[in-house]
């Protein structure tokens, strides 16, 4: 089976922004933005995501700035070339 395009974001941004994301259910995250996509309005999808990683941030380093964070993930999706 071949690595799926998401899987490879994935292991990039991880990469990109220096993670260590052993611990972190990727499917509960994909879950939390089907759920709002379809509850709410799709665009609640990542904004969901986002708050619940900035809250589990907050509470693990005090609410450090994201800025630098999102720059990098936009700046590699921006040459990201989907197989």
């Amino acid at each position: 089976m071949t690595e799926s395009n998401l899987e490879r974001w994935v292991a990039a941004l991880v990469d990109e922004l220096e993670l260590d994301i052993a611990d972190v259910d990727v499917q509960a995250l994909l879950d939390v933005a089907r759920d709002a996509a379809h509850s709410v309005v799709r665009p609640a999808a990542p904004l969901s995501t986002f708050l619940v990683g900035y809250a589990a941030g907050r509470r693990a380093a005090a609410g450090d700035d994201l800025g630098p964070e999102c720059d990098k993930v936009s700046a590699l999706a921006a040459t990201w070339v989907a197989e």
